[in-house]
C-alpha cells in the first residue's frame, strides 16, 4: 500500500482536528491570538498599506460576506483576508515561530475569519480551522530550517517563510472552516502552493511591500479553498516532489520529515512568541536588554559606546548596511533596526518597554535617539549564533563615562514559552492597541468577545465591535 504524500497527511490532520477539536487548552490558545489579531490590526488602520489594500478591494465591488477590520465595510471574503491580514502584520507586531523564523497567524487567522464570518461558523470550528492553519503553516516553515547553518534556508535565499507557508497555512484554515473533506482540504493546499511569494529584501533597505505579504497570503488562501470546491486540484506530492514546494524554495537543504514528524502528537502551535514589541523580532532580545541596563539606572547621557552582539544571521536584517541602521529613514525602517531599537528603549518607550510611537518618522529623526544610535556598534556573538533560531538572542555591552562596563545576555527574549507574556500584559497590549480606534469601553467589549470564542455560536459578536 502507498504511504500517504505529505499534504495528504496535513489534510487528515485537518479533517480530524475538525472532527474532534483541537488538544485541551488549545482552543483557548488561539482565542488568544485573535484577540493579539485583533489589536494588531486596529492599531495599523491609519498605515498606508491599510489604505492602499482598502481602496483597492472596494473598488473590486462583490457580496458584503466579511469585515474588513476598522473600515466600516463589508466585503467578499477574499478582500476581507486581504485587507485584515495586511493590517495584522504592518506594525510588525504579530505572533513569531521558531525555529520557522515566520509569523503564523496574521494570514492564517485572516484567512479562517473571513470565512468563519461569511459561513456562519461556529467560535470552537473557527479556532480548530486556525490552530491546525498555523500548524501547517510553521511545519512548512520548519521543513526550511537549515541545522547545518543554523538558519532558514527560506531566509537565506530572501524569502518570506511567513507569506510563502502562510498561504499554504491559510487555505487549509479556509478549507477546514468552510467544510472541505480532507481531500478537498489537500487540494486547497495544494493550489495555495502555487500561490504564496514574498521577498525580505525591504528589511533590509526599504520599501513597504512587505506590510501586505500576510494579507496576500490570506487572500490567497481563501481563494485556494474556493477553487478546490469548484473542482479545481493541487498536486499530490506538492510538498516533497521534486519541482514541489520545499524543494523549489529550500534546494537540496530542504527537510521534508521535519514537516510531519510527530504531526498529531506533537503540537508547535503553543509554543509561537507572542511579541511584546512592535518591531522586528529580532531586535528583541536588545531591547530586552537595554531595558534592563536601563532599569539599572543609566541614562542615555552617560553612554559612551554600546555594541550589540547578536547571531549572525539576524546582523543582516537589523545591522546591515550600517549607515542605514544607524540612522533609519523613516518609522517603519527603525523597526528594523538594531541600533535605533536600542537607543529607543535606553532612551524610554512606550508600551510594554517599547511602543508604536517610538516607530513613527517623527521618533526616528529625534536627535538624541540618533546620537545614541551611532554610539551602537553590531557584531557577531559565538553564544547566540548556538542558540539561534531556536531563540533569537543578544548581548548589549554599555560603557559609562564613569568607566562602568555594564553587560546584559538575553537568551530567550518576552513573549515565548521560557518567558512569556502575562495574562495581564496581553490584555495591556490589547488595549493600547484597540485605543487607537475604539473607546475603552468597545474595546473591552471586543476583548471578552475573542475570549470567548471557544463557546460562541458565531463570530458576529467579535466582529461587530471591530468593523469601525
Amino acid at each position: 500500500m502507498t504511504a500517504p504524500t505529505v499534504v495528504a497527511r496535513l489534510a487528515g490532520l485537518a479533517a480530524d482536528t475538525r472532527a474532534a477539536g483541537l488538544p485541551p487548552g488549545l482552543r483557548e490558545d488561539v482565542a488568544r491570538r485573535v484577540l493579539d489579531f485583533v489589536g494588531n490590526s486596529l492599531a495599523a488602520h491609519e498605515e498606508v498599506s491599510a489604505a492602499a489594500v482598502t481602496a483597492v478591494v472596494r473598488g473590486w465591488g462583490g457580496p458584503a460576506d466579511a469585515t474588513a477590520i476598522g473600515t466600516g465595510t463589508r466585503v467578499p471574503a477574499p478582500a476581507a483576508a486581504l485587507v485584515n491580514g495586511t493590517l495584522a502584520h504592518s506594525l510588525d507586531f504579530d505572533d513569531t515561530h521558531l525555529p520557522s523564523v515566520l509569523h503564523p497567524s496574521a494570514s492564517v487567522v485572516a484567512a479562517a475569519l473571513a470565512v468563519a464570518e461569511a459561513t456562519g461558523a461556529s467560535g470552537p470550528a473557527l479556532l480548530d480551522a486556525a490552530g491546525v492553519g498555523i500548524e501547517v503553516a510553521v511545519r512548512l516553515g520548519m521543513g526550511g530550517y537549515d541545522r547545518e547553518r543554523g538558519n532558514s534556508e527560506f531566509f537565506e535565499r530572501g524569502l518570506h517563510a511567513t507569506s510563502i507557508c502562510g498561504a499554504v497555512g491559510a487555505a487549509v484554515a479556509a478549507a477546514t472552516v468552510g467544510g472541505l473533506d480532507a481531500d478537498g482540504i489537500g487540494h486547497a493546499a495544494g493550489i495555495a502552493a502555487s500561490m504564496g511569494s514574498g521577498l525580505i529584501e525591504a528589511n533590509r533597505t526599504g520599501g513597504t511591500v512587505k506590510r501586505v505579504h500576510c494579507g496576500w497570503a490570506a487572500h490567497a488562501g481563501v481563494v485556494a479553498a474556493d477553487l478546490a470546491r469548484h473542482g479545481l486540484t493541487g498536486p499530490p506530492t506538492v510538498v516533497e516532489g521534486r519541482f514541489g514546494f520545499l524543494h523549489a524554495h529550500c534546494g537540496e537543504r530542504a527537510d521534508v520529515d521535519a514537516v510531519v514528524d510527530r504531526l498529531g502528537g506533537h503540537w508547535e502551535l503553543p509554543g509561537v512568541f507572542f511579541k511584546p514589541y512592535p518591531c522586528n523580532h529580532f531586535t528583541h532580545a536588545g531591547i530586552d536588554a537595554a531595558l534592563e541596563i536601563r532599569r539599572r539606572g543609566v541614562r542615555p547621557e552617560d553612554v559612551v559606546e554600546v555594541e550589540l552582539g547578536a547571531p549572525s544571521a539576524v546582523l543582516r536584517t537589523i545591522g546591515e548596511p550600517a549607515a542605514e541602521k544607524a540612522r533609519p529613514r523613516s518609522g517603519y525602517h527603525a523597526a528594523f533596526s538594531g541600533p535605533y531599537t536600542v537607543a529607543a528603549a535606553l532612551t524610554g518607550g512606550g508600551g510594554l518597554g517599547v511602543f508604536h510611537e517610538d516607530f513613527t518618522d517623527t521618533a526616528a529623526a529625534d536627535p538624541v535617539r540618533l546620537a545614541l544610535a551611532a554610539r551602537v556598534r553590531c557584531v557577531p556573538d559565538a553564544r547566540c549564533d548556538e542558540v539561534f533560531p531556536h531563540q533569537f538572542p543578544a548581548v548589549l555591552r554599555v560603557l559609562t563615562t564613569d568607566g562602568t562596563r555594564h553587560e546584559v545576555r538575553v537568551e530567550a527574549n518576552r513573549g515565548g514559552p521560557a518567558n512569556p507574556l502575562s495574562s495581564a500584559e496581553l490584555a495591556e497590549k490589547f488595549r493600547l492597541n484597540a485605543v487607537r480606534v475604539l473607546d475603552d469601553d468597545t474595546a473591552a467589549t471586543v476583548a471578552a468577545a475573542a475570549l470567548d470564542l471557544p463557546q460562541a455560536d458565531d463570530v458576529r459578536a467579535l466582529m461587530a465591535g471591530v468593523r469601525g
